[in-house]
């Protein structure tokens, strides 16, 4: 029996998926209690949560940020101690005091430290999509062979879980699914004419209409690569082949994903838009707590529209598709294309159209291979990285 608070391990603490998580431990101190905060190099806001928070460590990226941080917590008179780099992360995220990880870390840098959580055995709250898009085959065998919980966070997987039998694992036919619904909002571009996609810029398309999001995800959100990565990753929680899996635009984000059962039912989770429901579910599964949010008022959204995403407006939707379909290293090199063009795009190197432009390129150059282990999968994707930098270098040439 656990006595005191679940400690719990924040990887990507400064994030807002961190910070709605430690808004919702924060309601419930009798339950939850920060054991680690992590973040990359936002040092004044890791500094603050710190001294809110009071967990035992923080992790940082380099030693540098660590002597800083250290010195001013200890003249804060907070006992945290900061450890350094990708160690650290993977020490705070399998410590044997540690129960749940969110693993909240924002693209292939939380690969490593998500798959320390699962081998050590914790509940590990996957917030980090790229993580299973990357390695999913070795990802879902670690957790085979862990006794690690696995729960989705992305709203519309944790959304899918929800409307999903609980005996899904013994496969999506059997238990009469027929197909599942990924719903998506469109984006900020969902309606802006096509010939005018290239000349939109970063502050445009971070502008998410319904969600508050970090940059990266934001400009994922409106190329709808978001969508795509999401697609991968529910083929590996849910083992689903991509044809099973449906995506649908729903501009209100108010259903966050459905299920299609054989018999004609359509089980459907809703809620608003705020991703402390899905963390509070994830937290406190299978019971529920308070998460902060307010109550959904349907006669105010008063309406649910829904539409086909256009494929001209979001080739990254058709290329990750493919490469879920074509399987073993492609979707490695797939996110690894996307994170150095969505980078190169927010600062200004390439238009918004040349992000899909970057990623077709690079897949058409590299063959998939089967990812074997994670040095295959780690392969693949500084390949993919240095034929993107190159892709970069032509064209500024």
């Amino acid at each position: 029996m656990v006595s005191g608070p679940l400690q719990v391990t924040v990887l990507g603490a400064t994030g807002s998926i961190g910070l709605s998580t430690l808004d919702v431990i924060a309601r419930h101190p009798e339950r939850y209690q920060a054991f680690a905060l992590t973040a990359f190099s936002r040092i004044v806001e890791l500094r603050e949560l710190c001294r809110l928070h009071q967990p035992r460590y923080a992790v940082v990226a380099d030693s540098a940020r660590a002597r800083v941080l250290q010195d001013q917590l200890d003249s804060d008179g907070v006992k945290t101690r900061v450890l350094v780099g990708e160690g650290g992360l993977s020490e705070v995220a399998a410590h044997p005091e540690v129960d749940v990880v969110m693993a909240a870390i924002v693209g292939a840098a939380g690969l490593r430290p998500t798959l320390s959580a699962v081998q050590a055995g914790k509940r590990v709250l996957l917030a980090n999509k790229e993580a299973l898009v990357m390695s999913g085959a070795l990802f879902m065998q670690a957790l085979h062979d862990s006794e690690a919980v696995l729960l989705p966070i992305d709203s519309e997987h944790n959304a899918i879980f929800q409307c999903l039998p609980g005996n899904y694992a013994e496969g999506l036919r059997r238990v009469g699914v027929r197909r599942i619904l990924l719903t998506a909002s469109g984006g900020p571009f969902r309606q802006l004419p096509l010939d005018q996609l290239a000349a939109v810029t970063a502050e445009q398309a971070c502008a998410h209409p319904n969600w508050s999001m970090g940059r990266k995800i934001s400009v994922d959100s409106a190329s709808m690569m978001n969508k795509g990565l999401e697609l991968i990753e529910a083929c590996w929680l849910f083992d689903a082949r991509p044809e099973q899996i449906e995506v649908v635009i729903h501009p209100q984000s108010v259903i966050h994903s459905m299920v299609d059962y054989v018999d004609g039912s359509v089980l459907a989770q809703l809620g608003n838009p705020d991703m402390r429901t899905p963390i509070a579910h994830a937290l406190a599964w299978p019971e529920r707590i308070d998460s902060g949010v307010s109550a959904l008022d349907l006669l105010q959204v008063a309406r649910l529209d829904f539409e086909a995403p256009d494929q001209h407006r979001f080739p990254c939707l058709r290329i990750a598709r493919q490469a879920a379909q074509e399987g073993g290293t492609a979707p490695a090199m797939l996110n690894a294309a996307n994170e150095v063009a969505v980078d190169a795009f927010l600062n200004g190197r390439i238009r918004f159209t040349e992000i899909a432009s970057i990623i077709e390129d690079v897949l058409s150059q590299e063959a998939s291979v089967p990812a074997r282990c994670l040095a295959d999968v780690l392969a693949a994707d500084a390949q993919a990285r240095g034929l993107a930098s190159r892709w970069l270098q032509r064209r500024e040439r």
